[in-house]
């Protein structure tokens, strides 16, 4: 994928769906969310998680829909499981299924030491220019925990603005989000209305690209701009909408339904 608001929202999206947690209450969650590229609706991202005192474990799919499904064929089942440390939460394994038309490839994660190992069935015929190295795979998280950490942040912080760095693995390529605080907006969707924290995250690759899926710097330039709302009385946050205006004219994921337990 050339494009990486594309590869975040329609293909990462769907780890930003995840709240943080007060550990003393377990939370279930379920949401749904629509992907748009301006008026169009391009894609749809649901969500199951369950957030324990101790653990956590969520799933995901992301499908093409509205004008995108005319065009393409494409879909990923994504699933995590970790538990909660005192550095936050931490990734005991991470996967996913992406299908796109008659292809399917199969990628698992594990985190056994602190470092990130990959397998991928069929294999892929290359692990990026150059390849993620041992040193870029230590201490990283996947794309579902990420927003989960990013999340538990701004939580711990009584929500305060989220800052800092964090960095990601999805199983072949490695990147960071750089993270900076734009204050606090009302905004509106299907699923929640209220006053959200705005934060921008910067996409900033870092190695297991192959030469034609590096992204320009251009590309990079525009941020992922994502409103987080408390939920479940305050006690948890929530990416409500995501927007980016960089590549295909803008791209914007809201949330439609959300059912908490």
């Amino acid at each position: 994928m050339t494009f990486w608001p594309i590869v975040l929202i329609l293909w990462l999206a769907f780890p930003l769906t995840a709240p943080a947690l007060n550990r003393e209450t377990p939370l279930s969650i379920t949401a749904d969310y629509s992907a748009s590229v301006l008026v169009f609706r391009v894609g749809r991202v649901t969500l199951e998680a369950d957030l324990g005192r101790a653990d956590y474990a969520a799933q995901a799919h992301v499908e093409a829909a509205g004008l995108a499904a005319l065009f393409t064929d494409f879909e990923i089942d994504s699933d995590v499981a970790g538990r909660f440390t005192d550095a936050g939460p931490q990734p005991s394994r991470y996967g996913h299924v992406e299908r796109t038309g008659d292809k399917t490839r199969i990628i698992d994660v594990a985190f056994d030491g602190g470092v990130a190992r990959s397998t991928a069935s069929p294999d892929f015929s290359s692990w990026g220019e150059p390849p993620a190295s041992e040193a870029d795979r230590t201490g990283v998280v996947d794309p579902m925990t990420a927003t989960l950490l990013l999340s538990e942040m701004v939580a711990a912080s009584g929500g305060a603005p989220c800052e800092g760095a964090l960095p990601v693995f999805d199983g072949k390529q490695r990147y960071d989000l750089l993270l900076a605080a734009r204050g606090t907006e009302t905004i509106r969707t299907r699923g929640w209305r209220g006053e959200a924290l705005v934060c921008d995250a910067y996409y900033a690759p870092v190695s297991g690209y192959d030469p034609e899926d590096w992204p320009e710097p251009g590309e990079t330039r525009h941020p992922l701009r994502m409103w987080i709302a408390p939920i479940a009385g305050g006690t948890a946050f929530l990416p409500v909408r995501l927007h980016t205006r960089a590549g295909f004219g803008g791209v914007t994921v809201e949330l439609r339904a959300l059912t908490l337990n």
